[in-house]
């Protein structure tokens, strides 16, 4: 139960998690992502291993805005200092909750030895002063904030214009589809660069389960042919 909830407000994150690339000095591809995937994963699970259970009729609230993500969870703070005293990477560990900590201990989900903090810390280290985690505290619940890296970001957002033209809120593409799209946002490739960025290893799964249903969506289409090769490329929204 405890891990549906996990997965089930992870892949909602996910789902609204804008996820781009960014050509490196060494002419490479370096991923960038609204929020990074560790600190997601721990404000989850800090959440679900600290809530107080014993609150009757609450519940952990995931809220996406448009700059951040809020997750709420009820439970008092346990630490002796008010939160403000805290920086996120040295909050220290109290587990509310010791058997379900054990429990996501065993599912490899939870940061040993009280490092989750840390490891929200760690993943924001580039960013700028106001887009550090937060930690607040009301009467009755502790609230994690997480801010989007990408918003406001004129230059990491020009790959990523492309990749909201064609995909916008289509909860149907799929994470390997959605890929796809984001690799095309650089130009025209070639299907087998694109099979290697997926999760399919056949290349006729790889065409009929994400290729086609692109192709049908006018989400992409073939590109100009070099010789006998094939390549993909964006469907820019003006022409769709």
């Amino acid at each position: 139960m405890l891990l549906d909830v996990f997965d089930n407000a992870l892949t909602f994150i996910e789902r609204n998690t804008k996820i781009g690339w960014k050509k490196t000095s060494e002419g490479g591809r370096e991923e960038i992502r609204s929020y990074p995937r560790e600190a997601v994963r721990e404000v989850l699970v800090n959440a679900i291993a600290h809530r107080d259970y014993s609150i009757m009729g609450t519940q952990i609230d995931v809220d996406i805005y448009q700059d951040r993500i809020e997750v709420v969870s009820p439970g008092s703070w346990l630490l002796p200092k008010p939160y403000e005293q805290y920086p996120v990477g040295s909050i220290p560990s109290i587990r509310r909750n010791q058997t379900i900590a054990a429990c996501l201990d065993v599912a490899n989900l939870m940061e040993r030895g009280g490092t989750g903090f840390q490891t929200i810390a760690g993943s924001y280290r580039q960013a700028e002063p106001e887009k550090q985690p937060i930690v607040a505290s009301y009467p009755g619940f502790l609230k994690l904030t997480l801010f989007d890296l990408l918003y406001g970001n004129s230059t990491d957002n020009e790959n990523l214009a492309d990749f909201d033209a064609v995909i916008e809120e289509d909860e149907s593409v799929t994470e390997d589809q959605r890929k796809i799209v984001q690799l095309l946002c650089d130009g025209p490739m070639a299907p087998k660069e694109l099979q290697e960025a997926s999760s399919y290893q056949s290349r006729g799964s790889f065409l009929k389960y994400v290729i086609n249903p692109l192709l049908a969506d006018n989400k992409i289409r073939k590109g100009a042919k070099g010789g006998r090769l094939t390549t993909y490329e964006l469907v820019n929204k003006s022409e769709s």
